[in-house]
Formats: C-alpha cells, sequence, structure tokens
C-alpha cells in the first residue's frame, strides 16, 4: 500500500472526535431539561392551581413543535450548516424556560413551555446532531457514532433527574427553570465544531443530487420509509407518557415520591448502556428485526409492570427494563434512514421521521392528563402503549436495509 493510500485510509478509520464530543454535549444538555419536565408538574400546579390537563397540554404543545419544527430545522441545517440551527435553537429553549418559569396564565406556559422550548428542542434534537455526525464519520463507524450521541441524551436524562429534584427542593420550581434557562445559552459555543452544511465533505458532493421536494417525494414514496415513519410513531407515544407522567402515577399508587427519581435517573443510567448496545447491534446485526424486537421488549414490560404487585422494587426493576429500551430504538432508525437514501437530505429525513416520534408524545403526553382526568386513572393509556407497541414490532419487521434504487450511483453509504 502506497504512503497516501495508507494515510488516506487511517483518516477514513479514524474518528473526529472534537466534533463527536461537543456533539454529544450538545445532545445531553438538549435532552436534560425537557426529560426532566415531570418534575415539575405537581410543585407548578400546587403553585397556581392549574389541573393536570393544562399541565399535559403544554408538555403536548412541546413534543408537537418539537416533531415539526426537526424537519424544518434538518432542512435548513442541511442547507445554511449546523450551527446556525444550533445557535438559534438554544436561544428558543432558553427563552421558552424563562417564560415556563414566570408564567402567570395558561398561555404563557402553553408559549413558553410549549411552543418555544418545543422548537428550540427541535432545533438541537438527535435528527441535527446525527446528521452532522453522519457527514464526517465513515459508513462503518455511523451505527457506532449514533448510539454514543444516543446515550449522551441518556446520559443528559441521568444527570437532570437528580439535579431537577434537588433544585426544585431547594430554591422552588421557577427558579429551577431560570437556572436551566442560562445553562443552554452554552450550546452556541459547544456547537463551534460542528460548522459545516450537507455539501461541506466530499462524500456529499459526490452523492446523488436531490431538491428537497425531490428527497420528500422520493422518501414517502418509498415504502420501508413509510413503516419506518408508522412504527417511530410509537416510541414517542410510550416514552413521551412515561417521561410527563411517571412520577405523578408514583404518587398515585402509593409509592414514595424518591422512587420517581430514584426510577428516572435509572431510565436515563440504563439508557446510556441501552444506546451504547444498540449502536453496536445496529452495526453488526439487521436493524430492522431489532427494531421490531426492542418494541416487543416494551410491551411486555409494561404488562408485567401493570399486572405483577407494584412495589418499590417492582418500579425499579422497570425503569432498569424500561431504561434499556427507551432509546435504543434511535441508532438503527437513524442508521437506515442513512442507509436508504444517503446523507445529502439526512437531516431532513431524519426529522421526518422524528416528526412521527413527536405526534405520537402529543398525544401520549396529552392523552396522559386527559384521560386521567376523565376516569382518574393512567391505565387506560398504558395499555394503549402496550397495543402500540405490538403494532410497531409488526410493521419494523418487513422493512428492507437497503439503498433506494435510483437511476446513477451513489457513492458508497
Amino acid at each position: 500500500m502506497s504512503r497516501t493510500s495508507a494515510a488516506r485510509a487511517s483518516a477514513q478509520s479514524s474518528l473526529p472526535w472534537i466534533i463527536v464530543i461537543c456533539g454529544c454535549l450538545i445532545a445531553a444538555l438538549n435532552f436534560g431539561p425537557r426529560s426532566a419536565m415531570g418534575f415539575f408538574q405537581l410543585p407548578m400546579l400546587a403553585d397556581t392551581g392549574w389541573d393536570r390537563t393544562t399541565f399535559g397540554l403544554a408538555m403536548a404543545i412541546q413534543n408537537l413543535l418539537w416533531g415539526i419544527g426537526q424537519p424544518i430545522f434538518g432542512a435548513i441545517a442541511d442547507r445554511f450548516g449546523t450551527w446556525r440551527v444550533l445557535a438559534l435553537s438554544a436561544i428558543l429553549y432558553s427563552a421558552g424556560l424563562l417564560m415556563m418559569a414566570t408564567a402567570t396564565n395558561e398561555a404563557m406556559l402553553h408559549i413558553g413551555g410549549g411552543v418555544l422550548v418545543g422548537l428550540g428542542v427541535a432545533g438541537g434534537s438527535f435528527s441535527i446532531i446525527l446528521a452532522a455526525f453522519a457527514r464526517n464519520v465513515p459508513a462503518h463507524r455511523r451505527s457506532f457514532v449514533f448510539g454514543l450521541a444516543t446515550a449522551a441524551g441518556s446520559a443528559g436524562m441521568f444527570v437532570f433527574a437528580p439535579i431537577s429534584q434537588g433544585l426544585i427542593s431547594a430554591y422552588g420550581w421557577s427558579d429551577t427553570l431560570i437556572y436551566m434557562s442560562i445553562a443552554m445559552l452554552i450550546v452556541p459555543i459547544l456547537a463551534i465544531p460542528l460548522v459545516g452544511n450537507a455539501a461541506s465533505n466530499e462524500a456529499a458532493q459526490s452523492e446523488f443530487q436531490q431538491t428537497v421536494r425531490e428527497a420528500l417525494r422520493e422518501a414517502l414514496g418509498h415504502r420501508s420509509f413509510v413503516l419506518l415513519v408508522s412504527g417511530f410513531f410509537v416510541c414517542g407515544f410510550q416514552v413521551a407518557f412515561i417521561t410527563a407522567h411517571f412520577p405523578a402515577y408514583i404518587g398515585d399508587i402509593g409509592i414514595d415520591a424518591r422512587y420517581a427519581v430514584i426510577a428516572l435517573a435509572l431510565i436515563g443510567f440504563f439508557n446510556i448502556i441501552g444506546s451504547l448496545a444498540s449502536g453496536y447491534i445496529g452495526q453488526h446485526y439487521p436493524k430492522p428485526a431489532f427494531l421490531s424486537l426492542i418494541y416487543l421488549g416494551r410491551s411486555i414490560a409494561v404488562t408485567l409492570f401493570l399486572v405483577l404487585p407494584q412495589t418499590p422494587t417492582s418500579v425499579i426493576i422497570f425503569a432498569v427494563v424500561i431504561g434499556l429500551l427507551w432509546l435504543s430504538t434511535v441508532p438503527p432508525t437513524n442508521g437506515l434512514v442513512a442507509v436508504m437514501f444517503g446523507t445529502r437530505h439526512l437531516g431532513l429525513l431524519g426529522g421526518v421521521v422524528f416528526f412521527s416520534h413527536q405526534v405520537g408524545s402529543f398525544l401520549g403526553v396529552w392523552l396522559g392528563g386527559y384521560l386521567y382526568d376523565l376516569f382518574g386513572s393512567y391505565d387506560p393509556v398504558w395499555w394503549l402503549g402496550v397495543l402500540l407497541g405490538l403494532f410497531a414490532a409488526v410493521v419494523h419487521w418487513p422493512i428492507r436495509e437497503q439503498a433506494v434504487e435510483r437511476p446513477t450511483l451513489v457513492a458508497a453509504q
């Protein structure tokens, strides 16, 4: 092998660690505050007199705007650069948390905690970070770094759960939101190494050239992509419901509130393990079958949690199991999009998949509050999540893990 060839092979086998590390830190900061929203529900409602439907609607709007914003911000990042989108997202996120902290009426809660935080999360979401990674990492290492970014988001959940509860206890829910608002302003600095867009590397320039409209038409007409979008809806429904309502549910079944903190921290910790394992498994085994098993596992875990005696021990066991399965869907899901369509419009198409996720999140959060106020129980939403998990297990199985057929050859992904 020539010296030039050896150098090229060495470069391809290495990872741009500064990009990976900063992207992972952004993922942790982006995911942390919104994953801790459930801890703010009861103290906020106690101070304001609002009901759970009001809080649930704010969180549902947040999740919906997160979904709507992702393909838009993804397309902007693909075209104009990742740093600009991440900086804008940090400003929106910070402003939303601040408005939520000072809300004196329901409209302020819904605009701040719903619209602004939702758009802020969208602009710094996994689809933005993973698209930047995919453009800078060799194809054979993508699933691994996707797992790292997802694990970092999980670490944010793990860290913010006890910190949020501790700050709320010490300073109150409003001041805690203000501190989180300030923390989000670190993101534009961390995002500097992620500067660049979809055309800023050699591989992207040699890919199949499409407009945004052509890329969307191709993806939405592709059976496997449609199945992937349908299945990821279920992921959003399940995790958003648990994130927003699990602390309140723990109190409803008579278990000490500290176990809710322990449970969400455990979900975050074991989510790190699950995400890293998912990145490895997705690199070596068929991603569609793996996704089917994840959703089947979730349905089994929830069913056992509901039908067996509910104790502090069962809460901890459930948190460990569901944590392993929590965001383990993200690396193989994004990996499949990259395999099918390449990286040219990965921010956009990954955002479309996540939009489906967030429609599910909207329904999971909103139905959790609405049906609780209607029936006095979260059980109907738990069981609906079980059925949806079985649906997702079925629709992922026939997905084909291969590049779409195009009139011209695409550079190796």
